[in-house]
């Protein structure tokens, strides 16, 4: 799907990428301009850049730049869709298939009551665990030993004793068909039903604060033993994690530890592990690696150690993969889960679980499945790791891998890489999600500062549209540049169409140009005719070069020979007077 032009400009427009960018980077004023250190590679001195009036960053360092979806796109690691959704959420700007929806404005507003009454819920189960009411889930918690900060941390509540939730939040002005939609209730509005009771409830907060639903643990027998809020108007299990809001609170967090329930989560927590998220009793999706993806450079699958947990870890790795995100395996013994494992065990004990790649994980699976002291064993598991071997990019990771299965197996390397049906170069489909941005130094080309100080002026507004042509400008990415602003579309608005490195160079080497209103029109008379010297210079050079291939007698010569003498007096003409004819 395509977002209409005008749409997407205003878009641009409204979402002011000043405070959009200090909201990741601090940003100090310098000019016109606001500089920071660059979020996208590590620079002790401020290389990055951005220019409110043009609303574009850039990054004179590693040569990241664009428009404010980039910025988001690159940060939080979407697709265009999903950053223009992201903003659009944020600046509470309708998408352009709903303008026209009657029932949009409905929805929507469901969707505010939904995250008001479940935020009204959560307080009202946290008040109640601390209630005599509550002192059977409060001692369910001290048992596994959570104390009360990180219970609070978590807002962690109880659906016990006299609170019916839907009762009290009717109270506090909620309709009935608003708590249905929201999940708290369920049944019909005549015999609506509280949805948690006897549990212990974990509220679900995205990144942003808001409580999207519960997570419920029961108390005795009550089944099924965990219950968690279905899909409502707010929310979607596929699309969010538990502990997303802890998880945006951290700084510089290195890795996302995903484990499968909410105790495993706040185990880890209480035991000062930090990153620590879980899915929503699902099995990992898609969309939900690409969340896990924004808060940390790496995630690492810390499911159960039991045959259930090996299995969600292969699929999970597979997910994860699939998206290229950097992923790593904790393979936790004894068939303990996280939760247990370090509560027998201790942080220390945790923090030294060795992650191992997807790789390693698959191979150490398959060998638990073979006797490896029968040949059959042995032919068996090496075939079945020779698969696995053949997604391995890296030679040294590789030849780790074979050294060890030919230990393993008896069979030589040789043998191996012909089983892999291996050649010299050896391929792989997965492709860790870019993390950086590392540009190649040798590929970028010399910035034209004649040319780009002509389009400076021209995309502030400084410079007449009449005055200049496309083809006044034999780089192409400068000549695209001039197309877009002739005909009136934004630098934004062309990377987001165009997002080549060439071309985010080139307008970088734009945004460089400090420009003096007072002195406009003589830099672009001046740059103009420096960008036409240059021009007609090369012109004469290959005029030189192709003449010496005609005989004197050829007509074509002739023509050559009278351009080259053209050209020699518009050079002189340039130098007797540096104002160019415009």
């Amino acid at each position: 799907m395509r977002y209409p032009s005008a749409w997407l400009d205003e878009l641009r427009m409204r979402a002011d990428i000043v405070q959009i960018v200090s909201s990741y980077v601090p940003l100090k004023k310098s000019g016109r301009r606001y500089t920071g250190l660059c979020p996208f590679h590590n620079e002790k001195t401020p290389s990055f850049s951005v220019d409110a009036q043009k609303q574009l960053y850039y990054c004179f360092g590693c040569k990241a730049g664009g428009s404010v979806i980039q910025f988001v796109m690159d940060i939080e690691h979407l697709d265009f869709q999903e950053a223009v959704r992201f903003l659009a959420e944020q600046l509470r700007m309708p998408l352009p298939e709903l303008q026209n929806d009657p029932g949009y404005e409905k929805r929507r507003s469901l969707k505010e009551r939904i995250y008001l009454a479940n935020q009204a819920a959560a307080k009202l189960y946290h008040q109640n665990l601390w209630e005599p009411q509550g002192g059977e889930v409060l001692a369910y918690l001290k048992g596994r030993g959570l104390t009360d900060a990180v219970i609070r941390r978590f807002g962690i509540g109880a659906a016990t004793g006299s609170l019916r939730i839907g009762d009290a939040l009717e109270k506090e002005g909620f309709t009935q068909e608003e708590l249905l939609a929201a999940g708290l209730t369920h049944g019909h509005e005549q015999k609506a039903q509280d949805m948690f009771f006897q549990r212990a409830v974990f509220p679900i907060i995205d990144a942003y604060g808001n409580v999207l639903g519960f997570g419920g643990r029961a108390m005795g027998d009550a089944k099924p033993k965990y219950l968690n809020t279905a899909d409502t108007p707010a929310f979607n299990k596929r699309y969010h994690v538990f502990a997303a809001n802890l998880l945006r609170k951290e700084k510089g967090l290195k890795r996302v530890v995903l484990v499968e329930g909410y105790m495993d989560v706040v185990a880890l927590s209480q035991f000062g592990v930090a990153g620590a998220a879980a899915t929503l009793g699902t099995a990992l999706t898609q969309e939900q690696a690409r969340l896990l993806s924004r808060f940390a450079p790496e995630i690492h699958l810390c499911y159960d150690g039991d045959a259930a947990g090996q299995n969600a870890t292969l699929r999970g790795l597979e997910v994860l993969e699939s998206q290229r995100v950097r992923t790593r395996a904790l393979d936790i013994p004894g068939g303990l889960d996280p939760d247990e494992f370090i509560r027998q065990n201790g942080a220390d004990a945790f923090l030294a679980l060795k992650p191992i790649s997807p790789v390693s994980y698959r191979i150490r699976r398959e060998k638990e499945k073979y006797d490896l002291g029968t040949e059959d064993g042995r032919t068996e598991y090496a075939k079945a790791c020779a698969i696995i071997l053949k997604a391995v990019r890296e030679p040294v990771e590789l030849e780790n891998h074979l050294k060890q299965l030919s230990v393993d197996t008896g069979y030589t390397r040789e043998v191996l890489l012909k089983q892999m049906g291996a050649t010299k170069e050896t391929r792989n489909t997965y492709m860790p999600r870019r993390t950086g941005f590392r540009r190649n130094a040798k590929a970028e080309k010399p910035a034209d500062m004649s040319s780009s100080t002509v389009l400076a002026l021209l995309s502030a507004g400084k410079l007449p549209k009449d005055v200049i042509t496309p083809e006044d400008f034999e780089d192409p990415d400068l000549k695209l540049i001039a197309e877009a602003l002739i005909r009136g579309q934004t630098l934004g608005a062309l990377l987001d169409e165009n997002a080549t490195d060439s071309l985010r160079q080139a307008v970088g080497a734009i945004l460089s140009v400090e420009i003096d209103d007072e002195q406009a029109m003589n830099m672009a008379q001046e740059c103009f005719a420096q960008a036409k010297r240059v021009k007609l210079e090369k012109e004469l050079e290959e005029i030189e070069r192709r003449v010496q291939n005609y005989s004197n007698e050829d007509s074509l010569k002739q023509a050559q020979l009278q351009r080259s003498l053209e050209i020699m007096q518009q050079l002189k003409a340039l130098k007797l007077s540096r104002k160019s004819p415009l």
